[in-house]
């Protein structure tokens, strides 16, 4: 008896020992296969995938066999281990193994989505939307929705986004890419606060956020901002109105057809600054480092006036009669695409130019929906404080 009980147990053994191995071979075997592929795919893994879930779904398409056993691979060698979502690229010649290796790195295909200086928030919610591997939540949603979605309810959307190339994984939503472009301007702008010159007309950083958006949309050439900021704040410090053109065609909105009249400069506005004192109630467009770098370290001069060439660059000019000759003499020579400039007091004999179409201004700019832009009073600069260079 004791004999047939050694005897079963060392057959047991041996039966144990060999299904160990045979498993054993049947994982390495599943593992080292090739993945049935003839050219690069992407395997779309969702998000609240399984490996279960996954190695099922690629034997049903026929890209591996024997999903069972990976799954037990899985189960007694990776348990615990989550298997990313988003896009994986799998090529020719590559094995479940390393495909498994790409899932345990988390190494998802990435796209890119720029959105650029000067735009208006009507133009990034349009280029979210288009980008059809972006999760679309935010579809049917007015502006200050969107805001709220996003964990700001009531602030006005306009210029709070930072310009920039955003990476992202197939499945982020659009409201998380716009919080992440949120974030980065609020880093930014407190950044360059703390750096900024002494005696500017800003109580907060908001206000030099608007300034800002003004030096945005009128630089042509990226080193007069400085400049541009210095004429803006200059005629703020004499009380003298800024009279911008893009000011004028943001409160126009949809009725800006490309055309800028002397009507539309005499018509009241919240955002005409031909007709308001000092800065309008809110950004006019998204702006980058090096505009508000500008708008918190402008350059010092004594020009009140400036003229676009025609070409991008301007000229400044110290009193009145020197920018009416410069206005003669550019406007007469002007091209499409000239863009003008803060204009005297009195309207220059010249009509005023002609300026780029753009999109409409951003929905929900409602006289009673804008915020109001505090008093604007010089803020004391802090303490060992330099301009920085910009980046």
């Amino acid at each position: 008896m004791r004999r047939k009980l050694l005897l079963l147990l060392e057959t047991g053994l041996v039966l144990a020992g060999l299904l160990l191995g045979a498993s054993a071979w049947k994982i390495h075997s599943a593992l080292e296969q090739p993945l049935n592929i003839k050219q690069e795919e992407l395997l779309d893994v969702p998000k609240g995938s399984t490996p279960t879930r996954t190695f099922l779904s690629l034997e049903t398409d026929g890209v591996i066999k024997d999903a069972f056993w990976l799954r037990v691979y899985w189960r007694f060698n990776l348990a615990g281990t989550p298997i990313h979502s988003g896009e994986y690229r799998m090529q020719p010649g590559m094995t479940v193994n390393g495909l498994i290796d790409l899932w345990k790195r988390g190494d998802v295909v990435q796209y890119s989505l720029t959105l650029v200086e000067g735009w208006n928030f009507h133009q990034v919610r349009a280029a979210l939307a288009k980008d059809e591997k972006i999760e679309q939540t935010l579809n049917g949603l007015s502006d200050s929705d969107v805001m709220a979605k996003i964990g700001h309810k009531g602030l006005f959307p306009e210029g709070r986004f930072f310009p920039d190339t955003y990476r992202f994984v197939r499945g982020m939503s659009d409201a998380e890419l716009l919080k992440k472009s949120f974030d980065r301007l609020d880093e930014v702008l407190a950044k360059e606060w703390e750096s900024r010159s002494a005696d500017l007309p800003y109580t907060e950083p908001y206000q030099a956020l608007i300034m800002a958006s003004l030096v945005e949309k009128e630089t042509g050439v990226p080193q007069e901002r400085g400049q541009i900021a210095g004429v803006f704040v200059r005629r703020m410090a004499l009380g003298m109105q800024l009279q911008t053109d893009p000011t004028v065609i943001y409160g126009l909105g949809d009725r800006y057809t490309g055309k800028l009249t002397r009507a539309h400069l005499k018509e009241p506005t919240a955002y005409n600054t031909y007709v308001i004192p000092g800065l309008p109630p809110t950004p006019i467009a998204m702006v980058g480092r090096e505009a508000i770098h500008a708008a918190l370290n402008p350059v010092d001069g004594t020009s009140l006036y400036f003229v676009a060439r025609g070409d991008g660059s301007h000229v400044f000019s110290d009193d009145l009669d020197a920018h009416n000759n410069a206005v003669r003499e550019y406007q007469l020579k002007r091209r499409a695409d000239y863009r003008s400039s803060p204009a005297p007091a009195t309207t220059p004999e010249a009509a005023p130019a002609n300026e780029e179409a753009i999109p409409a201004a951003s929905p929900d700019t409602a006289p009673e929906s804008l915020p109001q832009v505090a008093p604007q009073e010089p803020a004391p600069a802090p303490e060992a404080a330099a301009p920085q260079n910009t980046q």
